[in-house]
């Protein structure tokens, strides 16, 4: 899964890993959820001939995708992470991943691990911060889907692909967002040629050691926390005896993916 993630980097290291020509000012963002604006980035049109300019284009898209077909948004859930192993294939995404695939920048993710059944006993999940071992920053694919409102205004939504979580995440959760490696941009991102079968290959956990998970505290599971603060470790304790009642983990209205 991927239900939270962060992207600290400034707007030029964003801009040069993406391989776009530039970037508007923005500021590091620690706590990035659902139905929140997101980065991602798309091939545009072609250069001319001799230019040496990129051809590939930024885009602001409100997490949580929504097919072009959906009559009314209310009652349709919100689909901010796509199961892979069927996405091309699945009603909600098929015309995204033929048409629209994209790449999502990121310092890193959240991921949350939760108690078993044996050990609950008012244990709340702890989160933990996933980030590249050797720091920097790394690409999620993603998905982009323009939906026209009945108003007739059009809104750009997008979703991140998951994959089965590798041997540094299977611990925490089964689930993991999809990484596409710079090598590999032009091909993602290539929709004029190549279709979802040409690119199946790289919808793959990412290789082993390639993240480290550090536990956090839960002041990542309110939104309202944005700051540095929430990235250092730290250990969830026991839930008071008077809220053991609710769900653990994140906010309810973040957390429910699958």
């Amino acid at each position: 899964m991927c239900g939270r993630f962060a992207l600290t980097a400034t707007p030029d290291q964003t801009a040069g890993f993406l391989g776009l020509a530039e970037l508007e000012g923005f500021p590091a963002r620690y706590n990035i959820a659902p139905t929140q604006p997101v980065l991602m980035a798309v091939s545009g049109f072609p250069q001319a001939p001799g230019s040496n300019l990129p051809d590939r284009q930024a885009i602001l898209v409100r997490w949580g995708l929504i097919p072009a077909w959906v009559k009314d948004v209310r009652a349709f859930p919100l689909l901010f992470n796509a199961r892979s192993e069927g996405a091309a294939e699945k009603a909600s995404f098929r015309a995204a991943m033929r048409h629209r695939r994209a790449l999502v920048p990121a310092s890193g993710f959240y991921e949350w691990q939760q108690a078993s059944s044996k050990e609950a006993g008012g244990k709340r999940g702890q989160p933990y911060w996933v980030r590249p071992r050797h720091g920097g920053l790394v690409a999620f694919a993603g998905l982009i889907e323009t939906y026209a409102e009945p108003g007739g205004s059009e809104m750009d939504t997008g979703a991140i692909l998951t994959v089965h979580a590798n041997a540094d995440i299977a611990h925490i959760h089964d689930r993991m967002p999809v990484v596409i490696h710079p090598q590999d941009f032009a091909r993602w991102l290539d929709c004029r040629t190549l279709e979802p079968r040409d690119v199946a290959d790289l919808l793959c956990p990412a290789q082993a050691d390639f993240f480290e998970a550090i536990p956090v505290s839960d002041l990542v599971n309110k939104v309202a926390n944005t700051g540095p603060e929430i990235q250092e470790r730290g250990v969830v304790g026991p839930e008071p005896e008077k809220v053991r009642h609710q769900k653990s983990g994140a906010d309810d209205s973040q957390m429910t993916l699958f």
